[in-house]
């Protein structure tokens, strides 16, 4: 593919940078994101400029169709390494543009960037810090709201310092498992089951296992620690998966939740336990939306208002999706955020704006123009 033709000519247009791909094992989600985002920018508004970063960290200008982003049957998109990897360069009069790193080329200025990057390397602050260092104006959570959002160990301690409901776990860090794994099981296994064995800073979709028999434990903590070395436990909690989107307010403005969702995972398609990466991105047939979820009006209103209650928990800013329990009791328990949750026009996020009565293109228009207004640094 080759690098699109950019120029430092101002045609009137915003002149967005989309980056996607990453260092996690999120990669593919990232490039399947950044289809839906590339292929519904106003090209009458905005000259994207699409840029990939590798498994390495090297960024890579990439062509502009999003078709190269799709995913083409069972195959997982991946950005390959460059011949002439890019960097982001601030310049002497504050304005922001892409260089050659080989050659010191410009490829154009930049006046926003859309960092369409999940899991860790992109999502969890340490992306967000490198353009706050560069004072290039981005979407979504600054620095510490990523960084707490992608940890879900703090996640959940930010949560209950806010008086969030949120259900019984343990948290296995490194040193106690390599030092005494034996009492690590015994803590987990007092949870009871099921188990959800998750790795505490590696997104939502790989590592991931449903344990119902305390002898599975140490194999699900094995595999949690082969995406993090840091794993969290969570009980398995009775009820339905709620979620709702938020978006950031203007100015003054408060935070605004959409409509709740609930994805109903179909018995039996495909041996699906719950939400799985497989689920989600590769079985058609394994789940489906519901929005607005069946629930009754004070309990829309409930949820609604305890998301944006998540997102002010963590200093979100931007976007979030978060993500409840709706217990028989009429309860909510919280369940995580993703302060950069899946952006295509099929995902959660999108699709509850959509209907919410904010269409996909204007729910980006909105995502830049909250980035422009923040700006970047203490605010």
């Amino acid at each position: 593919m080759g690098r699109t033709n950019v120029t430092t000519e101002d045609h009137g247009r915003l002149r967005v940078l989309v980056l996607f791909g990453g260092r996690s094992s999120e990669h593919p989600i990232s490039c399947i994101t950044a289809t839906g985002v590339l292929g519904a920018m106003d090209p009458e508004r905005y000259e994207a400029v699409p840029v990939g970063i590798t498994r390495t960290g090297q960024w890579h200008g990439l062509d502009a169709d999003p078709a190269n982003w799709n995913l083409p049957g069972g195959d997982l998109p991946r950005v390959p390494e460059p011949a002439d990897p890019l960097t982001l360069h601030l310049t002497s009069d504050g304005t922001h543009e892409l260089v050659s790193v080989t050659r010191g080329t410009s490829y154009g200025a930049v006046d926003v960037v859309f960092p369409l990057l999940h899991g860790p390397f992109g999502e969890d602050g340490t992306l967000q810090g490198e353009l706050e260092m560069a004072a290039v104006p981005y979407v979504g959570a600054g620095v510490l709201a990523s960084a707490v959002g992608m940890d879900k160990h703090f996640m959940k301690l930010a949560f209950q310092a806010a008086g969030l409901s949120v259900g019984p776990w343990e948290t296995v860090t490194d040193r106690q498992w390599r030092a005494d794994p034996e009492a690590a099981v015994r803590r987990v296994a007092a949870l009871g089951a099921p188990l959800f064995v998750k790795p505490a800073r590696a997104g939502s979709s790989f590592g991931i296992t449903r344990v119902s028999d305390p002898e599975g434990i140490v194999a699900a903590i094995e595999e949690a620690r082969r995406f993090d070395p840091k794993v969290v436990v969570e009980a398995g909690i009775e009820g339905r998966e709620i979620e709702c989107a938020v978006l950031d307010g203007h100015g003054v403005s408060a935070p605004r939740a959409s409509l709740p969702g609930e994805i109903v995972v179909r018995d039996g398609s495909g041996g699906h336990d719950f939400y799985d990466f497989q689920a989600k991105y590769q079985d058609d047939s394994a789940a489906e939306l519901s929005c607005p979820a069946d629930l009754p009006q004070e309990a829309i209103e409930l949820v609604q208002r305890l998301a944006v209650e998540a997102f002010d928990a963590v200093d979100a800013e931007g976007l979030s999706r978060v993500d409840f329990f709706y217990t028989p009791d009429g309860t909510f328990v919280i369940n995580e955020i993703n302060t950069m949750p899946g952006f295509t026009p099929i995902s959660m996020y999108p699709s509850m704006w959509e209907r919410s009565g904010l269409p996909y293109g204007e729910l980006i228009d909105e995502l830049l123009s909250l980035a422009l207004e923040r700006g970047t640094g203490l605010h």
